[in-house]
């Protein structure tokens, strides 16, 4: 046997060795556990030490305790969507999207002595009150993201109101008017200047109410039949462009203390006076016999955030009817305009520069003013009527105690 053979040999036997070795060794080992009843470990497809604890899954009866309570886990809440709000266009306050598109309804208002106290302020967004016969003014209130309760006493139409009103498009609410209005509501009232809404048309949405108040001065309506009306004619809800800017109430420590406006819209038998409250950041609101002006509907204290007083030219409406002493005004065009926000009173200028363009207030550099969000009174003077301001007085120091709360 040569040496090639003999190495060949040799290496065989080492390797059978090996081999014999190993399979003594398995042999005399002790057996396996085999592995317990996890579904959680057998779907992992791995055995768990000897002795070491095996996760069950949550319910599994096999597992638990005889007796014993199952864990119980709470399920994981829902978050509640947060509610999208915008700005309402008449006023800045945050509502909802629907709230926002509500078409403007526009209602003529009296303001005759026996008419008062009078329902649908506290809801509108923005109330005019201008001259109109005999000394006695009278409102036009726009409503948009609130539909209110009742609203009335209504009264009768002004052209000068319908051209306000045509700045919105809106749903117009009157009982009959002057010849020059009806015959601009012939004319334009399906949509071109505003919605036609007389109550000689539409009878069935408004009525009357008794004692004390009696006629002319006791027509009413709601605001879900003036929201039937406008559906009816083709007021659609949709965006709205409307150029007053709006920022949020001024920090109460900067805010004055006091401070009174008054206008005078003749002989001193319809005086309107506003007076500043610094807490509530509002001109509080008070009429000639009637102190102080609270909405019938709400009971709440009449008190706007922005009050404007502008300056325009009236004349004798000549309508073959000298005895109603009706006006007219020179609505399209600009003139002296004051405005009071945050207790504050700024001189500036009105413009409106067509029918359906917006009446538009500017500070004296030419500037938008910012107005604070919420209700803004227009008062519509003559230029021969009297306006009194009454500056409040500067904002005192803060109080260094800080366990005095200030009002926001």
């Amino acid at each position: 046997m040569n040496r090639s053979a003999v190495i060949a040999i040799g290496i065989l036997a080492i390797l059978g060795g090996l081999g014999l070795g190993m399979f003594a060794a398995l042999a005399s080992a002790p057996a396996a556990s085999p592995p317990l009843g996890s579904g959680l470990v057998a779907g992992l497809g791995s055995t768990p030490p000897l002795g070491a604890p095996t996760p069950s899954p949550i319910g599994s009866s096999s597992i638990a305790p005889s007796g014993s309570p199952l864990p119980s886990v709470a399920p994981t809440p829902t978050p509640s969507p947060t509610p999208i709000l915008v700005p309402a266009p008449l006023t800045g306050r945050l509502v909802s999207p629907a709230a926002a598109a509500r078409h403007p309804i526009a209602v003529m208002i009296d303001d005759q002595f026996d008419a008062r106290p009078q329902s649908g302020f506290n809801a509108a967004s923005i109330v005019w009150q201008a001259p109109a016969e005999g000394g006695i003014p009278r409102y036009m209130l726009i409503f948009q993201e609130n539909i209110p309760t009742d609203v009335g006493p209504v009264r009768s139409s002004r052209y000068y109101y319908i051209a306000w009103a045509a700045e919105l498009r809106a749903l117009y609410a009157h009982a009959g008017g002057s010849p020059q209005a009806l015959e601009a509501l012939r004319a334009q009232g399906s949509g071109q200047l505003v919605y036609n809404a007389d109550e000689f048309r539409w009878g069935g949405s408004f009525h009357r109410v008794g004692l004390p108040k009696f006629a002319p001065h006791n027509l009413y309506t709601t605001g879900a039949k003036l929201r039937a009306i406008a559906k009816t004619v083709g007021a659609k809800d949709g965006p709205i462009k409307w150029p007053w800017t709006f920022a949020p109430d001024v920090p109460f420590l900067f805010r004055p203390v006091g401070g009174r406006i008054v206008v005078d819209y003749g002989l001193g038998t319809n005086i309107i006076r506003y007076d500043y409250d610094r807490k509530t950041n509002t001109y509080l609101r008070s009429v000639t016999g009637e102190k102080p002006q609270v909405d019938e509907a709400t009971k709440g204290r009449v008190a706007p955030k922005n009050v404007i007083v502008m300056q325009m030219h009236f004349g004798p409406l000549n309508d073959n009817n000298p005895k109603k002493h009706r006006l007219e005004a020179q609505v399209i065009g600009s003139g002296p305009a004051w405005i009071s926000t945050n207790g504050v009173t700024i001189a500036g200028t009105w413009k409106k520069i067509a029918l359906t363009s917006a009446t538009r207030f500017f500070d004296k550099a030419g500037k938008p003013v910012v107005l604070t969000i919420g209700q803004t009174f227009v008062e519509v003077m003559k230029t021969t009527d009297a306006i009194t301001f009454v500056a409040g007085k500067p904002a005192p120091p803060p109080d260094n105690n800080p366990r005095r709360s200030l009002p926001l």
